[in-house]
């Protein structure tokens, strides 16, 4: 698989004619191939297009046992291969900005390899789909690509289209692109076969699938049956989804909604892009699949086998490699406080130290005599005027923090000296500009650990600190509490002549302390000794050859590194007078420390390559400086490969300035070993060390390798020189025992010196794996007893035992087994040509663990100009680079708006806290690109499922299947009453008598006609109507007298009742029943969103055929009104009849059904998958599901049931409109839609009428668990009691929300509530109730199940808190009646318990069919009436359509036996068959939405064998593009899928039903009819 693909312009755009033709051509294809989701009125010219990904075969190595080396630098400019010409010189000063200057990954060399690596790319292009934003996302947008808001691309455009196009052509490309895919497919509105055309563009079988599949018409969008709810931003809706209605054949409906490109609308702009990202994941990825671990029951990843042509090591063992001598000097101080007092006393007037204003002049010189005087005075002050003198605040051994800025070297000095002849431990560290710097948390954990309580400063520098509204200095995050003591010598104490300072020769006690940030971003201290700091400084001052009286220019910064080592401890031990040029000066003049050592006659320099190349830059500003006085040009970061660009490029510059070859001379050091080696000062006309020119290739294996072929992956690498000395050093191996390395082999670099780091203060445990690190050679050996240190350098000897640095440990990321160098990665970004995109010295580069191995990701900031496309294109061309020059796929690039990025103190790029804010999602990035489908290569191999037959072996004798008991089980018998005497007693009609429930309510009337059974409460909760036995007979029976005066009905007519939730809607259904018509409930329009919501009643009312609508006047006004007829035709409505105004007469007679058999009503839902399913319930089954709810619940007539849920569908509609007539209880009834107003009206009926069986949606659970989480106190405080709660149901058709349920048991604890009292029920559309969990019955059960085995259609039980567990619980008791089987969905053979497969239901109530307008029920007959294929095959069994499985508890039933619980998955049309594994989109959503604080909801489906996320963002558009890396990492981690799509939208936009469940299939396709707008979507590639 390609990395990426290069993109050009579209040069169409430039072509437009008059002629319509090539206008309408060139229109399409910038729209198509551009092809914006969201972007309204932005209208794009230029489509960019990415060149395939070419596999490049790896170059030849050659190997030599020493390496083969280039020359080194010459005198003559121009013979130089990496020499950098000179830059133009700038025309204004203050476009000089950091990141501009930094080049210190710049060669020539190397660019011309990566332009070369990227010329290969150009021969083949294919498209990739840019991602796409809402314009209100982009952070910085260039002022010509934005247009007017409101205006919109799509619309634009059509308008264009259709002023100038009026083809054939063009009504045939608008009805494609309009047109949907399921509604195309199976919609049953439309009568006709649409006609299939060839289009001159576009491919040509992906459009003849398209056209075959759609159909011309001028509908837009299906309408929606689920909706009541305005379509706000903050409100759930449903959106209008294309709605299957069930009758079309069962594999036409699923394949138009599944199938790979069938159905996908050609010039939809998203499938485009989706097309097109198919199209790049055609390639072969990279490693073969021989490095792809197999799929085993564990789903171990296996180690992938070597590679045979792998490059190894073939040297012989290294051995140690030692520096020259130390030599002893008869001068040489004792201790460095001692020079100190020797210079302050002899040399007084010596100048020490002179510091710099903001324009690069002297601001003050400070002579050892004051230095002297003014750290003496301090060390006093310390000692004795902070406590009193027999507590005094300060001893010798404390830890003192060093807070200066870098501006103020002078304080500094001071204070560092002063603590030395005070013998506390100085640790000086960065001064604080705010609570939220970059690592100021771990600089908190260093002085934590370092036991800092005291903090000294200067008084401006105190000023600065931020402050709280009391004037005290902010308690920084992390950090001890400080004392802070200003060190201005106004403040200081003249020391009394009887004291003088303790000035003991150097020892092993801690000097001072200097912070080092680890690759984790882990601060910790390394402690370094007296004895050490004098031995580095001697070992110095032998290497470098310093001499009393030499003046110094140190760029560097002086609290730390080669800065503090050269320029304050070094020159103090000679009496060097040190010029410090401070980074705020560098910024404002970069050539400042140039013109120091012209104008100081300068003997040494310090400074790193940024400072070489900012002077390089800058240089024509100044003609008249002379480097000729330089000995030593020390670059401190010359262990940085990358350095030797920067050296020749600022050699070539100067060398016309009096600078030579001799002069330059990197150094390689650590905080831990200090100084690790330097290359000498050469005399001049001496030939120079050489170079190694190592093959890239075999770095990345660990070997040296000599590039002599593919110059485009090669690197070119100078020496640091010798070794210190005194010092021993040795190549270990950075991973595992510290063992020898060989001498063609790079490892870590160790060193064995007095000078150097003697742990990390205060952390014993990690100091022995650094400071105490023996070497072994092969044979496990030990080489000696000294011990070593470790560097964090990789490295090797080369001849002459010269040192060479290839990279640093913290840089290093190992990636399938090969390691590559951050700094490796950055040259080759930035060799692709970025100055119009990003700031060069603005770029981090870092690893995430992601699925078992490491991901390399990039983040670099964005220039405020430029454009989306422009950043595209750089971005696609670096995947390209890299992959080429280096054979590792990036799996993120991220660009963030200028300026956003976490700074080191000095400017740099925070490494460690930029990963961080990766990880946790608050980077903010404004642009990213995904790249996982290249780069994880370790994903397991796709599930090839095997043919599953049934033999005779599988049956057995005893009920058993392969040696397990059948799963299968069953509820308590629905025993009969037939003494009608003993009815009345209990208050309960005799069964035996009446089998119709229209005679129930008749019998009710007759008997009590005054028990109330029904009562509807308001917002307030107050009874706003009320419905006796009698009062709901006598109006059915004005209903039925009205259908039969006004309606003309006839006996068997559908009758479709359009009510909001309450009596009416109650009386409607018995007036129906009493008129021999078939009811058929509907939702209600809603006035403020007709648009969404009439369509769908319009489309329910012309699939059922009703003869007439009863409805109230409200709605038969909005039925008639304008604003319907904008969206249906009004005037063919059927028989509209207003319920408000009945007649007076009663019916002659009341129709009684011939047969129990008969039709009772039509039962309209629409399924998760978009399935508008009719199905029809007959009388008998209406008894038996009554009687059935009866037992479970035991509902008795002095019984109260509240009942807060949607009364159309399912059970909610049951237990709302039948339940209470059969029973004889009460029924409180709560509209769900009421609690918008009032959100604690459910609860707080519970408590006021003392309910004990109440039921509810999942919607309602959540809205009171959401809204009233935090108001228990006051619901506690109005009176609200819950205990009084036995059985709290919630009816849903999906599996039990455990979360949710346990959440709100939680929550209400504190009101009463019982934890038992929660359970859940579950029915399907071919049985309307399969589990209720009843009074008598055990608690409902939890299991947790291995979500790997789940994948592979298996049930595996583990242990909570097992790794991938997935909690499920029981949903519910099995009602009376009712008998359950799990059934394998392909062979319908049982299976056994603990088995996952389909649930099979037999039972008097289930459902007779599903009704469809064609008549044609034999399609699904096999839901309803369907036989296993072996054992019991007599038995009549309706299908659900829902995974489950059966599993016997320890428990005991009401009967005593032990208890079948029943456990559901989930639906089979929902899941996802991915690699050839069935997943549940809950399971991903779940992790999805645990991913970041932002996500709100989440939704999955798939798209073309693509798994597209859609996340709904509860936050800032900016925090957008965070969620993208997130969300594919988390599915990457927990379920081993590639996210190909991620969605961000607004909260709300998932629509979900009355039911509270998503409805992902319309999701899905108002994602592809572009009806979402997105704030981003992202091609994950």
């Amino acid at each position: 698989m390609f990395d990426c693909c290069a993109r050009v312009s579209c040069s169409t755009c430039g072509l437009i004619t008059s002629q319509t033709k090539y206008l309408y051509i060139c229109v399409f294809l910038c729209f198509v191939l551009t092809g914006d989701i969201t972007q309204k009125g932005y209208e794009k010219k230029r489509a960019k297009l990415l060149a395939p990904f070419v596999p490049q075969t790896q170059s030849k190595t050659h190997h030599a046992d020493f390496l083969s080396l280039t020359p080194g630098l010459s005198s003559d400019p121009t013979s130089n291969p990496n020499a950098i010409p000179v830059a133009a010189p700038r025309q204004h000063r203050a476009h000089r900005s950091g990141g501009t200057r930094d080049d210190r990954y710049r060669s020539d060399i190397h660019t011309e390899a990566v332009q070369a690596a990227l010329a290969r790319h150009k021969e083949e292009k294919m498209a990739l789909p840019m991602p796409t934003k809402r314009r209100s996302a982009f952070v910085q947008s260039p002022a010509e690509n934005c247009t007017p808001p409101g205006g919109s691309c799509f619309a634009a455009i059509s308008a264009m289209l259709a002023q100038n196009l009026q083809s054939p052509e063009y009504w045939i490309n608008r009805s494609v692109q309009s047109s949907s895919t399921s509604s195309s497919a199976s919609s049953t509105l439309s009568h006709g076969d649409g006609k299939t055309h060839n289009h001159s563009q576009g491919q040509t079988s992906v459009l003849a699938d398209v056209l075959a599949h759609t159909r011309i018409e001028s509908s837009s969008v299906p309408p929606d049956v689920t909706s009541t709810v305005p379509q706000d931003r903050n409100s759930r809706v449903d959106l209008p989804p294309n709605i299957t209605v069930r009758g079309m054949n069962r594999g036409q409906s699923r394949s138009s909604m599944m199938d790979t490109a069938g159905g996908v609308p050609a010039h939809s702009r998203v499938s485009t892009k989706i097309q097109q990202l198919l199209n790049t994941l055609k390639r072969p990825k990279r490693p073969p699949l021989s490095e792809f671990f197999l799929d085993d029951f564990e789903e171990i990843v296996e180690v992938p086998q070597p590679d045979p042509n792998t490059p190894r090591p073939e040297g012989r063992q290294m051995i140690p490699v030692k520096g020259e001598p130390l030599g002893v000097v008869s001068n040489w101080p004792p201790a460095l406080q001692a020079a100190l007092a020797r210079w302050g006393a002899t040399q007084a007037k010596s100048p020490a130290l002179t510091a710099l204003d903001i324009t690069g002049k002297p601001l003050y010189t400070l002579t050892y005599g004051k230095l002297w005087s003014r750290s003496l005075k301090l060390a006093y002050t310390l000692l004795n005027k902070l406590g009193t003198k027999n507590e005094p605040v300060l001893k010798p051994g404390d830890r003192v923090a060093l807070v200066y800025p870098n501006s103020d070297p002078g304080m500094f000095w001071v204070a560092f000296y002063g603590c030395l002849l005070a013998e506390v431990i100085p640790v000086p560290i960065e001064v604080p500009l705010s609570r939220k710097d970059a690592g100021s948390q771990q600089i908190g954990f260093l002085l934590g650990s370092c036991g800092v309580g005291l903090a000294l400063t200067s008084e401006v520098c105190l000023k600065g600190l931020p402050k709280t509204q009391n004037g005290e200095i902010m308690q920084f995050k992390g950090w001890p509490r400080l004392k802070w003591v200003v060190t201005d010598t106004k403040y200081l104490t003249k020391p009394s002549k009887d004291w003088q300072p303790h000035l003991p020769t150097a020892n092993t006690d801690t000097a001072y302390i200097e912070y080092k940030a680890s690759k984790e971003g882990t601060v910790m201290g390394v402690a370094v000794s007296k004895i050490s700091m004098l031995t580095h400084c001697q070992a110095l001052t032998q290497a470098c050859n310093y001499c009393e009286g030499e003046t110094l220019v140190n760029v560097l910064d002086f609290k730390k590194d080669s800065g503090l080592w050269h320029g304050v401890l070094t020159s103090v031990m000679n009496r060097i007078h040190t010029i410090s040029v401070p980074y705020s000066v560098m910024k404002a003049c970069p050539l400042s420390w140039v013109q120091r050592v012209h104008v100081h006659k300068a003997r040494v320099a310090l400074v790193k390559c940024r400072d070489l190349h900012w002077a390089m830059m800058a240089h024509r500003d100044q003609k008249d400086t002379n480097l000729s006085s330089l000995r030593m040009l020390i670059v401190a970061d010359g262990a940085n490969p990358w350095s030797v660009s920067s050296c020749d490029a600022f050699l070539n510059v100067f060398q016309s300035h009096g600078l030579t070859p001799e002069m330059i001379c990197p150094c390689a050091s650590s905080p831990e070993a200090m100084t690790v080696a330097i290359r000498r000062p050469g005399a001049q006309g001496t030939p120079l060390p050489a170079r190694a020119v190592l093959s890239m290739a075999g770095l990345s294996h660990g070997v040296i390798r000599v590039n002599t072929e593919d110059k485009n992956s090669a690197l070119t690498v100078q020496d640091v020189g010798h070794v210190m000395p005194g010092a021993l050093m040795c190549i270990v191996k950075p991973d595992g025992p510290p063992m020898l390395c060989k001498t063609d082999e790079i490892g870590e670099i160790v060193l064995n010196s007095r000078a150097g780091g003697t742990m990390y203060y205060g952390l014993p445990g990690v100091t022995k794996n650094t400071f105490e690190v023996i070497p072994v050679n092969s044979g496990g050996t030990p080489i000696g007893e000294v011990p070593f240190k470790r560097t964090g350098l990789l490295g090797f000897v080369g001849p002459g035992s010269l040192v060479f640095v290839v990279g640093k440990i913290e840089g290093l990321l190992s990636v399938s087994g090969r390691r590559h160098n951050a700094d490796d990665l950055v040259a080759t970004a930035l060799a692709v040509e970025p100055v119009k995109t990003i700031y060069r010295g603005r770029i981090a580069v870092f690893s995430v663990t992601v699925f078992y191995d490491e991901r390399v990701v990039i983040v670099a900031e964005q220039r405020p100009d430029a454009n989306e496309e422009d950043s595209f294109q750089w971005m696609s061309r670096v995947l390209q680079a890299i992959d080429s020059i280096h054979q590792v796929g990036l799996y993120c690039l991220a660009l963030v708006p200028a300026n956003t990025l976490p700074k080191t103190p000095l400017g740099g790029i925070h490494v460690s806290e930029t990963k961080q804010h990766f990880l946790e999602g608050s980077l903010h990035p404004c642009n990213i690109l995904m790249c996982p489908h290249t780069c994880v290569t370790n994903l397991p191999k796709p599930r090839q499922k095997q043919p599953v037959g049934v033999g005779p072996a599988s049956i057995m004798v005893g009920n058993l299947v392969a040696g397990k008991r059948i799963a299968q089980a069953s509820g308590r018998d629905l025993g009969l009453i037939d003494d009608q005497e003993q009815s009345r007693k209990l208050c309960v009609w005799p069964t035996n008598m009446h089998q119709f429930l229209s005679e129930a309510l008749q019998w009710r009337a007759q008997t009590d006609p005054d028990q109330v059974l029904y009562m509807l409460l308001n917002a307030k909760g107050v009874a706003v109507s009320t419905a006796t036995c009698s009062q709901l007979h006598k109006r059915a029976e004005k209903i039925t007298a009205a259908l039969l005066e006004r309606g003309g009905i006839n006996t068997g007519d559908n009758v479709v009742l359009l009510y909001p939730p309450g009596i009416d809607l109650i009386a409607s259904f018995y007036g129906c029943l009493y008129a021999g018509c078939i009811p058929v409930t509907v939702r209600p329009p809603h006035p403020q969103n007709l648009a969404a919501t009439l369509p769908t009643v319009r489309m329910i009312i012309d699939v059922s055929k009703a003869a007439c609508i009863l409805t109230t006047q409200t709605l038969m006004k909005i039925l008639r009104s304008k604003e319907a007829a904008g969206c249906v035709n009004v005037k063919t409505w059927p028989n509209i009849i207003d319920t408000d105004d009945l007649p007076r007469k009663r019916p002659s007679n009341i129709y009684k059904p011939p047969t129990a058999e008969m039709l009772a009503y039509l039962d309209f839902s629409v399924s998760t998958t978009g399935m508008l399913t009719g199905v029809k319930i007959s009388h008998s089954a209406v008894n038996a599901l009554c009687r059935s709810i009866k037992l479970q619940c035991e509902l008795y007539s002095s019984r109260q049931i509240a009942i807060c849920m949607d009364p159309y569908c399912g059970l909610g509609f049951v237990l709302w409109c039948m339940s209470s007539v059969y029973s004889g209880h009460q029924s409180i009834l709560i509209p769900p839609m009421e609690l918008e107003t009032s959100l604690p009206l459910w609860l707080s009926t519970l408590s006021q009428y003392k309910i004990r069986d109440t039921f509810c949606s999942y919607s309602v659970m959540e809205l009171c668990t959401k809204g009233l989480g935090t108001q228990t106190e006051a619901l506690k405080a109005r009176g609200v009691n819950l205990s009084c709660v036995r059985s709290c149901v919630v009816i849903a058709e999906e599996r039990p929300r455990l979360a949710l349920t346990q959440s709100f048991s939680k929550l209400f604890k504190d009101l009463g509530l019982s934890p038992r009292a929660v359970s859940t029920a579950f029915g399907a559309r071919v049985n309307l109730a399969i589990c209720l969990q009843g009074t008598a019955g055990p608690d409902p059960s939890t299991v947790y199940v291995d979500m790997k085995s789940l994948r592979h259609d298996r049930v595996r039980l583990v242990e909570r808190g097992a790794p991938q567990s997935l909690p499920l619980m029981e949903s519910g008791t099995i009602l009376p009646g009712m008998r359950v089987i799990i059934v394998n969905p392909e062979t319908r053979g049982p299976l056994g318990d603990s088995h996952l497969g389909e649930i099979w239901v037999n039972s008097p109530h289930n459902a007779s069919g599903y009704y469809t307008i064609y008549g044609e029920e034999s399609l699904q007959g096999d839901h309803f009436n369907t036989r296993l294929s072996f054992g019991d095959t007599e038995t009549l069994w309706a299908r659900t359509g829902y995974l489950g499985f059966v599993r016997r508890t320890e428990l005991l039933d009401a009967r005593g036996d032990r208890h079948d619980a029943l456990f559901v998955v989930g639906s089979l049309d929902e899941t996802l068959e991915l690699r050839g594994l069935r997943y549940h989109p809950i399971d991903i959503e779940t992790s999805v939405s645990r991913a970041h604080r932002s996500i709100t909801e989440s939704a999955v489906f798939t798209w073309t064998n693509l798994l597209v996320v859609v996340v709904e963002l509860n936050g800032s558009e900016q925090e957008a593009l965070d969620l993208v890396p997130l969300v594919t990492n988390v599915v990457l981690k927990e379920h081993h899928l590639i996210v190909g799509v991620v969605v961000i939208v607004d909260p709300g936009v998932i629509p979900i039903n009355s039911r509270g469940e998503k409805q992902r299939m319309h999701l899905r396709d108002s994602f592809l009819a572009d009806q979402l707008d997105p704030i981003y979507v992202a091609y994950n590639m």
